[in-house]
């Protein structure tokens, strides 16, 4: 199907020009100068939270009396230490009951939700200066990046996959829900035309029936872009394609929706109302599969110009997946480095995993890899890191976080002017994220605990590691009981993951959506903990100062208790 260029094509694109222009030359002025930018950025956030709670007791006032950069990051790292969220979750909570003027002035415009280290979510303040700062005008530069590597981006539909708009409220009746999903209902009405899927995708619970949804408006039209953070989402889609292509259809041909999937009325209605039959694209989608058995994304999208995906660290694993089911010309847009709690930059450039961070709208401090352990870390400016090398990232922004460790390692890749680029390598500090669940140790532990109240069955020893290739976990049990069975542990794990999917709501989204699969059993025998120590230190590691996680990424050690089983 050849679809007609989209009405307003040419406003989006000169719009988007305009200020894609502008902002790229800020960013360009600001990076010729990084110190100093990212001394001003400091001293801008700081002077605005002067006198919030936190400003005053953590001296903001003081701090801002510096004469020069390195003397305001100085005083900068005496008063405020380095946080997690644990330590900002005791002010989070009083701005959610209503206070004002705690970590920043007023109250927040919205909540971000996302996985903490503990079985409670973490709440991310998202003020509307950061909104309107970072998101906004960052998202209008991103569109822009598109247009400079495809012109003709933007000439027809896009598919967007985004979280739910408004999930529910905090205490004081402030909204939380997907930033994503906020920034895409804000857009301007010339670029809601772009959209092949309504908002109201976004309001169905059930995956497969959001996933359908999602494909049966996609699949209809000639899209020219594809969003979506991580690729696992596109492996499930196309799985979903190969399951309904015949329904899609059906669907298509009468302008219909299935009756075969849970979806709410009211958001049924708002998708109906868009719809109408389209008997000429259901026949080329059926001629289609007569030709090629198995339809791809090449064959029903073959003016696809650019897929807007992840593809960094084990995101990569998913992507490789699916990276020969588009167009040959269609190109692969990294999404860029960026989380609920901070968007840090953008990449730039196509089929670069690069992005360049943005010192001007937010503060960024380092931590050499090297460095990690020690309670008094060396603290690297975003002038003073240098290119090959992994950091942890910390993380200053106008939303209300300060000094905020980001656990995750990254690479500097090289500068734009002075601003560094990175990769994301890693989470560190005993996060797995496969699909973007984030599953912390802590939380793994505390599951397992629950999991032996709920079943009786107690394990002196257990350990988990990730599997990117099957995209799932493998949780090891040594048990007290020696004669607990294969299919009792089976169980074990079952309540184990129904706990884990209770305390991490990204674990369960992804679990749900079958992103990530089932966990997987294995029994360890008595002893299972002693001896891998002694197989480590037969290997060469120190015995005083030998640890293990209890969960894991790492092949090396995996392959080690594999030989430890029953």
């Amino acid at each position: 199907m050849k679809e007609p260029r989209l009405k307003g094509w040419w406003l989006i694109r000169l719009a988007l020009t305009m200020v894609g222009k502008k902002g790229l030359k800020e960013l360009a002025k600001a990076s010729k100068r990084g110190k100093a930018s990212s001394a001003e950025t400091l001293r801008r956030m700081l002077t605005v939270s002067k006198d919030t709670v936190y400003g005053r007791e953590h001296h903001f006032e003081e701090i801002l009396k510096a004469q020069t950069p390195e003397e305001l990051f100085s005083r900068f790292q005496r008063h405020v230490p380095i946080n997690n969220y644990e330590d900002l979750s005791p002010y989070v909570e009083r701005h959610k009951n209503g206070e004002r003027d705690v970590l920043f002035p007023g109250k927040p415009k919205m909540y971000g939700t996302t996985s903490g280290t503990t079985k409670e979510p973490k709440w991310i303040p998202i003020t509307d200066q950061y909104y309107q700062e970072v998101y906004k005008k960052m998202n209008q530069m991103w569109f822009y990046t598109l247009i400079m590597n495809k012109p003709q981006v933007f000439y027809g539909p896009c598919l967007s996959i985004v979280g739910k708009a408004v999930e529910g409220a905090a205490p004081d009746g402030t909204v939380y829900g997907s930033i994503s999903g906020i920034s895409q209902r804000d857009i301007p009405n010339f670029m809601k035309a772009v959209h092949a899927a309504p908002p109201a995708v976004a309001q169905i619970a059930g995956y497969k029936a959001r996933y359908y949804t999602i494909m049966r408006m996609g699949i209809e039209r000639d899209l020219r872009l594809l969003l979506t953070a991580n690729p696992s989402t596109l492996v499930e889609m196309q799985t979903n394609a190969n399951e309904f292509y015949d329904d899609y259809c059906d669907d298509i041909e009468r302008g219909t929706l299935s009756k075969k999937f849970p979806i709410p009325g009211e958001a049924r209605a708002a998708i109906e109302a868009g719809l109408k039959p389209n008997p000429e694209r259901a026949a080329e989608l059926r001629r289609l599969k007569q030709r090629y058995g198995t339809v791809l994304p090449k064959h029903y999208w073959p003016r696809l110009q650019i897929v807007n995906v992840w593809f960094c660290g084990n995101t990569r694993v998913y992507f490789e997946k699916i990276r020969d089911s588009f167009p040959p010309d269609c190109v692969f847009h990294e999404f860029s480095y960026f989380s609920t709690e901070c968007r840090s930059g953008l990449v730039l450039k196509s089929n670069t995993q690069d992005t360049v961070i943005f010192g001007h709208k937010t503060y960024f401090e380092f931590i050499h890899e090297s460095d990690l352990e020690n309670p008094h870390p060396k603290i690297y400016q975003i002038n003073e890191v240098a290119e090959g090398q992994r950091y942890c990232m910390l993380v200053t922004t106008s939303a209300g976080l300060y000094r905020y460790n980001m656990n995750d390692l990254v690479e500097i890749t090289g500068f734009y002017n002075e601003f560094p680029a990175i990769q994301f390598i890693q989470k560190v500090n005993g996060t797995i994220n496969l699909t973007g669940e984030k599953l912390h140790e802590r939380q793994f532990i505390e599951a397992v605990h629950e999991t032996e109240k709920k079943t009786g069955k107690i394990a002196p020893f257990f350990v988990g590691f990730a599997d990117p290739q099957k995209s799932n976990y493998k949780f090891y049990f040594e048990f007290a009981d020696q004669h607990i069975s294969v299919t009792e542990a089976a169980e074990f794990t079952a309540h184990l993951d129904r706990c884990l999917q209770d305390f991490n709501p990204e674990y369960r989204e992804k679990r749900r959506s079958n992103r990530l699969k089932a966990p997987e059993t294995a029994l360890l025998g008595p002893e299972s903990f002693e001896r891998f120590k002694a197989n480590c230190i037969n290997q060469g590691y120190r015995d005083g100062q030998f640890k293990v996680n209890l969960l894991m990424q790492d092949e090396k050690r995996h392959a080690m208790f594999k030989d430890l089983l029953k």
